[in-house]
């Protein structure tokens, strides 16, 4: 596959359901060419993903400078648990690939907000003035940050979650769809926020909160099953 005029060529790493979005975005976007899809599962090599190949695992990252492959995505949104997206990033960078910022042409994004490498806007997703958004960050469908949040690096802010303004988001954490989290919350490093959760309360580093409001359920780093 090659890319339109000026286009760098992008690689995704995974092939899961936000790969799907992430390729729309690409194309709706014009923000880079499509080259590839990299996945694990064998059964799927040789397929397409909204026609962009499927080409095999991550083996193949050594070899893709050479065809013109500059930039990568990570397309594995994660649910619960941030840290497959946070070694795909890892892996994608130490292969000399740069890390591509992904906005859906219905995202709204301020000029005054700050968007760290490798993140995605998804669709009607709203970052407003003020907010410092870091690497590797989903601001998913729908979603909400509101002014002055300062999300830290490989957060997933799933699916209609909104966050009112000066929220602080610790590294690696989960705010699960549909969640609201109130102005000027701090939620601490790896925490999981489950969905439909309304946070009234700061929530410590590595802590899953859920419920209306939002209480402590278990360890973020014992739990065997993510809350979505």
């Amino acid at each position: 596959m090659t890319g339109g005029p000026n286009l760098p060529l992008c690689v995704s790493l995974g092939g899961g359901g936000h790969a799907r979005i992430l390729i729309d975005a690409l194309r709706g976007s014009g923000a880079a060419t499509p080259y590839a899809v990299l996945e694990r599962d064998r059964t799927r090599w040789g397929g397409d993903l909204l026609g962009v190949p499927i080409a095999g695992g991550d083996d193949l990252l050594a070899g893709l400078p050479g065809t013109g492959v500059s930039c990568f995505v990570v397309g594995v949104g994660g649910v619960g648990a941030n840290s497959a997206r946070r070694r795909l990033f890892a892996l994608g960078r130490s292969h000399g690939l740069a890390p591509l910022t992904v906005r859906h042409p219905s995202a709204i994004c301020s000029t005054w907000a700050e968007i760290g490498p490798g993140c995605a806007l998804c669709p009607a997703a709203v970052v407003n003035a003020g907010a410092v958004v870091g690497a590797n960050v989903i601001v998913n469908t729908g979603a909400i940050v509101e002014h002055d949040c300062v999300i830290g690096d490989h957060v997933h802010v799933a699916t209609g979650a909104r966050l009112a303004g000066a929220v602080r988001i610790g590294e690696g954490a989960h705010i699960g769809a549909g969640a609201t989290v109130r102005q000027q919350i701090v939620i601490g490093e790896g925490a999981v926020v489950g969905a439909g959760a309304v946070v009234v309360d700061d929530v410590p580093a590595w802590t899953v909160v859920v419920g209306v409001p939002a209480r402590a359920l278990r360890s973020a780093r014992a739990a065997g099953r993510p809350v979505r």
